[in-house]
């Protein structure tokens, strides 16, 4: 910590784009774990609910990697590494893409929906975790 004794003011950049890439390979390392667990204990359906859920964690992860890492270029007046009308569509290419399969995974898979919700909370527990874990430090 600096002078200003705050660890949220010395939050930098570099400190957001690692705890997220943590966060992005925690949340599919664990989404796959989890989904293995319960298709053995609870039905294969069960586990390819949480694996969807985890897939759409993970995207959503990986999506505001993508829009973090424009809008820092963007304000740090460099090049970003794509057009902002194409960071655009891509996020609301991927939010339909994740709709979509929700709506599919809801619709002919007959196992519990709990893993489903389970899966779609699992980013926010491991960036609520990373976000712990870099206050502490």
């Amino acid at each position: 910590m600096t002078e200003s004794g705050n660890p949220v003011f010395d939050f930098s950049d570099a400190d957001l784009k690692s705890a997220l890439q943590r966060a992005l390979k925690t949340t599919a390392v664990l989404g796959l774990v989890l989904a293995v667990a319960l298709g053995i204990f609870l039905g294969w359906q069960t586990g390819l609910l949480l694996l969807v859920g985890a897939a759409v964690s993970t995207t959503g992860v990986w999506e505001w990697q993508r829009l973090v890492a424009f809008i820092n270029a963007r304000m740090d007046n460099q090049r970003a590494a794509g057009s902002g009308g194409r960071v655009v569509v891509m996020f609301f290419l991927r939010l339909g893409l994740a709709g979509a399969a929700l709506y599919i995974s809801l619709k002919y898979l007959d196992g519990s929906v709990y893993a489903l919700v389970g899966g779609l909370c699992l980013a926010v527990l491991v960036l609520t975790t990373e976000a712990v874990r870099l206050i502490r430090s």
